[in-house]
């Protein structure tokens, strides 16, 4: 295989897995999952769990109003793509202690869907473009 036909193939394999995940109107249904416990979006509130407007970049824990468990308080965490990844696969795995009760997603592609939906909310709840 030439250099040039192993660069086509990986951009090609790239292509391909953008096109099975990131894809934000897919996280948009996977989110009615997390929509018992988690609002997003201008109205959004605390409910069983904080509200997720601009979730990604900010530090665990600082939700104003919301009554957050010590260990998510004192984890340490920003909120990066990479982290609510394994998060959102396994969240006592990544923060033993947490309220959290959800067993967490097994797809990395509802994974990678649902990380691209809570990117479009800023702080602010409105979409980001």
């Amino acid at each position: 295989m030439t250099r040039a036909s192993l660069v086509g193939l990986l951009l090609s394999l790239c292509m391909v897995r953008a096109a099975l995940g990131d894809d934000a109107a897919a996280g948009a249904i996977v989110f009615k999952k997390c929509m018992v416990c988690h609002a997003i979006g201008p109205d959004a509130v605390n409910k069983i769990g904080p509200e997720l407007n601009g979730v990604v970049g900010r530090p665990a824990g600082t939700v104003p109003s919301y009554n957050y468990s010590q260990a998510n308080k004192s984890s340490g965490i920003v909120w990066s793509e990479e982290v609510l990844s394994r998060y959102l696969r396994d969240p006592r795995g990544v923060i033993p202690g947490t309220k959290m009760t959800f067993p967490g997603l097994k797809s990395a592609d509802d994974i990678g869907n649902v990380i691209a939906y809570l990117k479009q909310f800023g702080p602010a709840g409105k979409e980001t473009p």
